[in-house]
């Protein structure tokens, strides 16, 4: 192999995760840590009086899961973390499990935005500043596309009070998670060209 094949940087089509010696263990690991990094970020809780959910880096966390291991594992990731709580492990937002929750919605809309997400990662959407922007913009939407209506039959709430309570009082959270995303994932990014040169 040539000096100049050994140090060019990771082709389009390569998430974070690939960099890793490929093996079985390794997706295992990687599908396990993923869950596990959501349900300690959701614990991460800030509650709001009269709000439905607190503010929590549960929403970041899956969104960057999916970015770093790509469409398949982290699909896999957030339906273990997914299904773990269902089954009983309290690792959803402020210690929460079961599926009688009304905030359920929003983790199954984050199974969606881990795999869309990381479908445009391996397109190279992480490695600039301002498509990383765009990636965490639709992963929330689709987070709260999914969140927002389930929470409102949940709860039996109109849809316009679902948005007004689970939504509009988390976007400025989203923003300042996407601003964090948009320095991490590129800064990797280059971090990695850099030890590979």
């Amino acid at each position: 192999m040539s000096t100049a094949a050994a140090t060019a940087p990771a082709p389009t089509g390569t998430v974070l995760a690939d960099l890793l010696p490929s093996s079985r263990v390794r997706d295992v690991a990687l599908v396990a840590g993923g869950a596990a990094l959501t349900g300690l970020a959701a614990q991460i809780s800030i509650p709001v009086e009269n709000l439905p959910a607190p503010i929590t880096g549960q929403t970041f966390a899956a969104l960057l899961v999916g970015t770093a291991l790509g469409a398949g594992r982290g699909f896999a990731s957030l339906a273990l973390y997914l299904v773990l709580g269902m089954a009983g492990m309290p690792w959803f937002a402020e210690g929460a499990s079961g599926f009688a929750i009304p905030t359920l919605g929003y983790i199954l809309g984050m199974l969606l935005a881990s795999a869309a997400v990381g479908a445009l990662a391996r397109r190279g959407a992480d490695r600039s500043v301002w498509r990383m922007a765009g990636v965490m913009a639709l992963g929330s939407a689709i987070v709260y596309a999914v969140g927002v209506p389930y929470l409102a039959f949940a709860t039996g709430m109109g849809l316009g009070k679902a948005v007004a309570l689970g939504m509009v009082p988390f976007l400025i959270g989203d923003a300042l998670k996407a601003a964090l995303a948009m320095g991490l994932l590129p800064a990797t990014w280059k971090l990695v060209g850099r030890r590979g040169a």
